[in-house]
């Protein structure tokens, strides 16, 4: 029974932590107004606006040239611009970046925005207090808006509470440095292959290309030994400017998520599993050594995830008691905001999804998955015609299949199945993230089901994998087969588990994951509206590359229960990088370097 609180102290709150690590209580941060949290709010989505527009117009100033001579006459002499105006693309660059990252309220970007813009505020207002400057009612409204911009970063200052990665100062140093003597010796040898005045020195042509990827204004024109065409000057800008952006993204950068599944991590998953593991058939997959957990502050539930570019990405329903999952999807969602990333779900439930479309996530239906009830399965029936005929035309050709849970087959044979498993494998990368385990053989998984096929010279052919739903379920886990054996061979494995399963104490399989199902069964239907004809038709095109179509005409053949899966998100925005993310976790997107 929890201590009573006594009146003196606010009460506690867990911090938001990292995945593997104990919970620590920090005070409860005192309450404000929903009047100064709306100020805060605004105040934040202003600075992001003001920088997105200033890129706007940096990148027209850079395409006008009226505009840019505008721009660049009062960025000298007795006129001065608002903070980050200088129609460059370095600072069109660095705006439309500083944009991103202060939508993703990181306190390193804040922090500056504020020393940069604080400065330069400080300059002008010593500037005016001098006649030529004062005179001109341009540089009151630059310095205006820049006073605003500064006033907006200290208003919302709370909002601004994402932390980075440690790393990032040393890697941003490593990039900056690599980067500028990259793009500026490529600079450097372009102003010398197009310089119209002869005989300039080295000193002189990387003088102006430094300067002229700062600007493509009259700022190199004071290197009179150079004279460049327009294109190159405009090369040497992006370079620089690009640069630049690989700069700022290793200085904000969201931290990885290096903390992996550690053992007791996966001890505590294990014994959730024990109570509950019937509730998900993904369940099971959380034991994924490359994910990451986080517990409620009651550790009854848990969310295990994996983070990819930047995406907090959960798999399926949270483990444990139900009671528990809003504690345990509160804990994921401020781990979530303090490292600025993305939060997204792939594969919850229906139960799961109402739950988490309470915290403030979105649902969209992926597909189904589909579910055997082995209790109402029969090869009987004209709908199981062509099940029935692909199991009985491989069992005549002499295939067999072994049944057994992976803690009773020898160690020998087990490492012949990996090795033959590997063999087999369809590409150089191994996927799936969600629906798979990513790993065979594991002493760990011994109440894994493995089935093993040999043909009518008892040498192995095929193999399946089932991981445990639960005490009375399976979940396929892993498809291989010899591409060279009989069709109907995975049929036929699957129909032998499905009648052979009650010995095991079997009572229901789930098999694979069938995206936009739904959407081929409607589809076909008769007066099928035009949009979902569209839709089946692009998905039909696609299915020439991904198995999309193909998954759900394999899963129907055995006539399951379909449930429903969503992809949950928090803004609608957010979906194309959560998309790109998931096919990197999933393996059918590889990107150099880890996640």
């Amino acid at each position: 029974m929890p201590a009573p609180q006594t009146t003196l102290a606010p009460p506690r709150v867990p911090a938001p932590r990292g995945p593997g690590r104990a919970v620590r209580l920090l005070p409860a941060p005192l309450r404000t107004s929903p009047g100064d949290d709306r100020l805060r709010a605004r105040a934040a989505t202003a600075t992001v606006w003001y920088l997105r527009l200033l890129a706007v117009l940096n990148i027209a100033a850079v395409m006008s040239l009226p505009f840019r001579e505008e721009v660049h006459e009062h960025n000298a002499g007795e006129y001065f611009t608002p903070y980050l105006a200088t129609a460059g693309l370095g600072s069109a660059a660095l705006a439309l970046f500083l944009a991103v990252v202060m939508r993703r309220r990181k306190r390193a970007a804040w922090l500056f925005n504020l020393l940069l813009a604080g400065s330069l505020l400080g300059l002008y207002a010593v500037a005016l207090t001098h006649a030529p400057y004062r005179e001109h009612a341009f540089n009151w409204v630059s310095a205006a808006l820049t006073g605003l911009f500064v006033a907006a970063l200290l208003i919302g200052r709370r909002e601004f509470d994402a932390i980075g990665d440690r790393s990032n100062p040393r890697l941003a140093l490593a990039v900056g440095v690599g980067g500028t003597l990259v793009s500026g010796g490529l600079g450097t040898l372009l102003a010398h292959a197009t310089n119209k005045v002869p005989g300039a020195a080295l000193k002189d042509e990387i003088a102006y290309s430094l300067l002229r990827g700062l600007s493509v204004g009259p700022l190199a024109d004071r290197v009179a030994a150079v004279q460049a065409p327009r294109w190159a000057d405009m090369v040497i800008n992006i370079l620089m400017a690009v640069t630049f952006l690989l700069v700022l993204y290793a200085c904000f950068r969201a931290p990885r998520g290096a903390c992996l599944l550690a053992p007791e991590d996966e001890s505590r998953l294990r014994a959730l599993l024990d109570r509950h593991g019937d509730r998900d058939s993904l369940g099971y997959f959380a034991l994924r050594r490359d994910k990451s957990v986080i517990f409620s502050p009651s550790g009854k539930a848990a969310i295990a995830y994996r983070v990819v570019g930047g995406v907090s990405l959960a798999s399926g329903d949270p483990l444990g008691d139900p009671e528990a999952w809003p504690g345990a999807i509160d804990a994921w969602l401020a781990e979530a905001r303090r490292h600025a990333w993305t939060p997204a779900v792939m594969g919850a439930g229906e139960e799961a999804g109402t739950v988490y479309a309470r915290h403030g996530l979105d649902a969209l239906e992926l597909g189904d998955e589909a579910i055997v009830d082995l209790a109402d399965f029969t090869l009987d029936g004209r709908a199981m015609r062509v099940v029935r005929q692909a199991h009985n035309r491989v069992r005549r050709a002499g295939y067999t299949v072994r049944i057994r849970r992976h803690e009773d087959i020898p160690a020998e044979e087990m490492a012949v199945l990996v090795d033959r498993a590997e063999h087999w494998r369809d590409g150089a990368a191994e996927r799936g993230f969600s629906m798979a385990l990513g790993r065979l053989g594991d002493p760990a998984d011994g109440r894994c089901v493995m089935l093993e096929c040999r043909d009518a010279n008892d040498e192995p052919r095929a193999l399946l994998s089932f991981v445990p739903w639960g005490e009375h379920g399976l979940s396929l886990d892993l498809m291989r087969r010899d591409r060279s054996c009989e069709n109907g061979l995975m049929e036929y494995m699957v129909v032998e588990l499905l009648l052979r399963a009650e010995g095991l104490g079997i009572e229901r399989v789930s098999l694979n994951f069938a995206m936009f199902r739904s959407v081929f069964e409607r589809g076909a239907r008769l007066g099928a509206g035009p949009v979902l004809r569209v839709w089946r038709s692009t998905l039909t095109f696609f299915s020439r590359w991904w198995q999309i179509e193909s998954l759900y005409r394999a899963n129907a053949k055995y006539r399951p229960v379909w449930e429903p899966r969503f992809l949950l998100f928090a803004k609608s925005s957010d979906i194309p990088r959560i998309g790109l993310a998931s096919a990197r976790a999933e393996g059918f997107l590889t990107l150099p370097g880890r996640s």
